[in-house]
């Protein structure tokens, strides 16, 4: 491949609305450093980072949903000191995207010339050589690093993951943030053939890839959403699917449970739900949450959390492992892509709307002009 000196990217100047990002195509197309490796990106999924990140959600100054404001606008009350999902600030510009898939077209010093030409799905946490196992030292592609939403990246060798798969790259694409969250998730709670989950917001790229992981793990599966999209879940395996719209108490799921307890309840939405949450779980029950769309404040009774001797897991940082086992799945077709749209890099300022919708069902692709 002919590798040019300038490429297309969506750079991120600032926290703030869409007027933040913007479309330039004079960015110098990085050099892999030592270790590293250059990708032609083929496609960008789109997650909640991406968004939380421009209007600057991840500040402990704020305490509303991402929804409040709709995505479209930055938060009111941001800081900029402390708005990246590592409560630090974030240098700009900045090229976003996380979620890469595409075909190594240079190498850096130390890394392997047979690699070259290699197709790769890239495993978007950062993680310190010293000690990979550091979590206070890990960093995120497309915040502490620049990412997938241009043409061309550089990312650790390490984290670019060969990859033997008939999809597409878009298809591909929704995987590396939504199923490694998941599979982390479940791997926090050590969710076992047999027991029961209840998985809030299972229409999304990450709730939607939890009822595949959990169904691959042999657990029975209840999962939340709209009216809507109860058939889209119950095709992709869900055992039950409950209308979050008539939702009030724990009473609302003693018919979809049929008779079973709650082991685990695995959570991106938060918000005004949660004490429902807990009161659900049986005794010793197991609570996992990564994401908070709908409010990061919720009301916490102590005495449900201790006199139930239940468990609570926060999953952010995955250990290494995790990632190689998606790719496994991958391969094998444990699992499945669910590609909702798939929008030209040029127009993610459409895509992001779209995003926000929350009207979709599975993950949005973004995909960079190709290289001539």
């Amino acid at each position: 491949m002919n590798i040019p000196a300038k490429m297309t990217a969506a750079v991120l100047t600032g926290h703030g609305g869409f007027e933040k990002l913007v479309i330039r195509k004079d960015v110098p197309v990085p050099t892999p450093g030592p270790g590293e490796v250059l990708i032609a990106v083929g496609a960008c999924g789109m997650n909640n980072t991406d968004i939380n990140t421009r209007i600057g959600w991840y500040s402990r100054s704020v305490s509303t949903g991402t929804t409040t404001r709709g995505g479209t606008e930055g938060m009111a009350d941001v800081s900029g000191q402390d708005a990246t999902w590592g409560f630090g600030a974030l240098e700009f510009p900045r090229i976003q995207g996380a979620d890469v898939v595409g075909r190594i077209v240079a190498v850096g010093d130390d890394v392997p010339i047979r690699r070259m030409d290699e197709r790769v799905i890239v495993d978007p946490w950062l993680r310190d050589r010293s000690d990979p196992t550091d979590r206070n030292r890990a960093g995120y592609l497309g915040s502490e690093r620049d990412g997938g939403f241009a043409q061309f990246t550089t990312v650790p060798e390490e984290n670019a993951f060969t990859i033997d798969s008939a999809w597409t790259d878009a298809e591909l694409a929704t995987l590396p943030c939504a199923y490694s969250t998941a599979e982390h998730m479940l791997t926090r709670v050590d969710l076992q053939a047999g027991e029961t989950i209840v998985v809030p917001g299972a229409s999304g790229g990450v709730g939607s890839a939890l009822v595949q992981l959990a169904k691959r793990r042999g657990a029975w599966v209840l999962a939340l959403t709209s009216a809507a999209k109860r058939e889209h879940l119950l095709k992709l395996g869900a055992d039950a699917v409950l209308d979050r719209g008539a939702i009030d108490s724990t009473d609302d799921f003693k018919q979809d449970l049929a008779g079973r307890e709650c082991d685990v309840v695995a959570d991106v939405v938060g918000g005004r739900h949660f004490p429902t949450w807990l009161a659900l779980l049986r005794r010793g029950g197991r609570y996992v949450t990564s994401g908070a769309i709908a409010g990061p404040m919720v009301d916490l009774d102590l005495r449900a959390l201790y006199l139930k001797d239940l468990a609570m897991h926060g999953a952010t940082v995955m250990p290494v492992g995790i990632f190689a086992n998606l790719v496994r799945y991958v391969e094998n077709r444990d699992v499945r892509p669910l590609l909702a749209a798939q929008f030209h890099l040029e127009e993610i300022h459409t895509a992001q709307r779209q995003f926000l919708k929350k009207n979709y069902f599975g993950n949005i692709v973004l995909q960079p002009p190709s290289i001539s």
